[in-house]
């Protein structure tokens, strides 16, 4: 009896014995997981801001080659030389940056909106994969083509010179409204997705009960849909304004003389004109004003919502 008793005894004291080992085994998984994203952001994000700031402090030139200064003065000239009008491309990218946001949530959220609440569950992936589809194109080669659409030659003046809404000097081509264009078009997809992704995360009977509540569908949409998407608008914001400020490509094939920006200046100076300095001077003022607009926004708009889309 005793024995049996002690067998007993032993065995319940055994039993426990590896849940510690599982437990720290569970510990270890988050921790080695944010080592990764850690590594990952210094590698790909901090390491990269420290270099750009770093050759920005140089001085010299393509023939004698770049040796760091500390040449903080580089930033006052960026601005101060009236030969080159950098503030003015500076305050032209923002510009059309936020254009094309403006543009791409106009045009984005109805899509999003439609797909989410209007489709049936069987066809949201195909008309999701139709949003998407234009990035099986390189993104220069769309571009290029949407030149010559939207040339003086091309279908689209064409056809409202033949209907009589242009004269013979209409042109689209050259213009910032192409480049706002250009920009909203390519990024398109990443205001629908975020949106859609918000949207999709909204019970239907929110709106139901507004509705019994004696709210017209326009009040339930403005006072339910759309503070609940709030998160998905904000992502898409970050995404489009970024890219559309930053991007050369739009300005340079869309464009002209007068819509040169930013992105366009830190391209001819790294590439063009081998002044490296410069154009990681340019590169590190536009970050700074970048993450300065975005924070404001940030506030502002809150960000509460934000982690429901991961």
């Amino acid at each position: 009896m005793s024995a049996v008793g002690t067998a007993g005894t032993a065995g319940l004291g055994a039993g426990p014995g590896p849940a510690p080992v599982r437990h720290g085994r569970r510990l270890r998984v988050p921790f080695l997981l944010a080592v990764v994203g850690t590594a990952y952001l210094a590698v790909f994000f901090v390491i990269p801001l420290v270099s750009g700031l770093i050759v920005s402090l140089m001085s010299g030139n393509p023939d004698d080659g770049y040796t760091f200064t500390w040449n903080w003065g580089i930033y006052g000239s960026l601005f101060s030389d009236p030969q080159v009008p950098y503030l003015t491309f500076l305050g032209r990218s923002l510009w059309y940056g936020a254009a094309a946001t403006v543009v791409t949530i106009i045009v984005g959220y109805p899509v999003a909106y439609f797909i989410a609440f209007r489709v049936s569950p069987r066809w949201k992936n195909p008309l999701l994969m139709l949003v998407f589809v234009s990035f099986l194109v390189s993104f220069v080669i769309r571009t290029d083509m949407w030149a010559f659409v939207l040339a003086s030659q091309g279908p689209v003046v064409t056809a409202l010179q033949a209907i009589g809404l242009a004269g013979k000097d209409f042109h689209i081509l050259g213009t910032g409204g192409a480049v706002v264009f250009g920009d909203a078009y390519n990024d398109l997809a990443f205001m629908v997705l975020p949106i859609y992704a918000a949207l999709e995360r909204i019970d239907p009977r929110l709106g139901e009960a507004a509705n019994d509540l004696y709210a017209g569908k326009v009040r339930a949409f403005w006072h339910t849909t759309l503070p609940l998407s709030r998160s998905g608008i904000f992502a898409g914001v970050l995404l489009v304004f970024i890219d559309s400020v930053g991007d050369p490509v739009n300005s340079a094939l869309l464009g002209g003389t007068n819509t040169y920006t930013i992105g366009q200046a830190i391209q001819d100076a790294y590439s063009g004109n081998q002044q490296y300095n410069v154009a990681a001077a340019l590169s590190t003022v536009l970050m700074v004003v970048l993450g300065i607009i975005l924070f404001i926004y940030a506030r502002v708009s809150g960000t509460d919502d934000l982690e429901d889309l991961v």
